[in-house]
């Protein structure tokens, strides 16, 4: 196995293809594997580097609260990028992936070619509260009282997962099955201390304002907690495009799998231009 070291945790890692390096940053309910109808379309043309995040196994899951954050997220993206892709890259990430793909964006540009963000912002509001960080700490509270599979269950009745299921009951079962497998404590410890505890989007206006690289932002017609959040960041990123895939909730990539190949290498074609 193949990992990279980050403050002290490593993180696992593969990589397939040859070309410009693309770099996937995972969702919470998911992890590399998440990424394997990119991986086996693009890896002829490209670099593609998949990584688990702290918390998901083979890569360490610290027991501390304090181990996690979307500090921790960025800066572990930015460390396989500078270890793996040894350079600038192409970022895909979807949902927490997509977060901390954003951040990576307007802190360390010299590390991003593109940025595909899907499923982007859920639980970002201009509304000052706490009811996300509410919903997150219940829900780390499942997976630590009752287990990952409880976890996951509560996870997959989620509005916007349910479609995904009727419409293609076999790719959500893979899904499904990979969610229950994970480490209850990481992702415990995740759901507290970064998606429940992370600021919202709308706190950093300024700094998207001055984010000069391509963005492609694809978010799901029936993923209704993004939808608002997106149509933000189309208005004032300088070079953004918005995709509103139809039929289609918060796992973009596994439920328009080759609408969003082709939409990825529009993206790369544009960013090379």
């Amino acid at each position: 196995m193949a990992y990279v070291t980050s403050d002290g945790c490593r993180l696992y890692y593969e990589v397939k293809g040859e070309g410009p390096s693309v770099v996937f940053a995972h969702e919470s309910a998911a992890d590399t594997r998440q990424w394997r109808g990119q991986v086996d379309a693009l890896s002829a043309r490209y670099r593609c580097i998949v990584y688990n995040a702290r918390g998901y196994s083979p890569s360490d899951v610290p027991a501390e609260d304090a181990a996690y954050g979307y500090v921790q997220a960025w800066r572990d993206l930015a460390a396989v990028v500078e270890a793996v892709a040894g350079g600038p890259a192409h970022i895909v990430g979807l949902s927490m992936g997509a977060y901390a793909a954003l951040m990576l964006g307007f802190r360390r540009p010299d590390l991003v070619r593109s940025l595909m963000l899907a499923g982007c912002g859920s639980g970002s509001s201009r509304k000052p509260g706490g009811a996300m960080q509410g919903r997150m700490e219940a829900l780390a509270r499942v997976f630590l009282d009752q287990g990952s599979a409880a976890g996951a269950q509560t996870i997959a009745a989620a509005s916007n997962r349910t479609g995904f299921r009727r419409r293609d009951p076999a790719g959500w079962q893979t899904w499904y099955d990979d969610l229950c497998g994970h480490s209850a404590e990481g992702m415990a410890l995740t759901y507290r201390n970064y998606q429940g505890a992370r600021p919202s989007l709308y706190d950093f206006e300024d700094e998207l304002k001055r984010l000069e690289r391509p963005v492609l932002l694809a978010v799901g017609d029936e993923d209704p907690p993004c939808l608002e959040v997106n149509l933000f960041l189309k208005q004032i990123l300088p070079d953004a495009a918005l995709w509103m895939v139809p039929h289609c909730g918060h796992a973009v990539n596994l439920e328009a799998p080759d609408a969003f190949n082709r939409a990825l290498e529009a993206l790369f074609a544009r960013a090379g231009a």
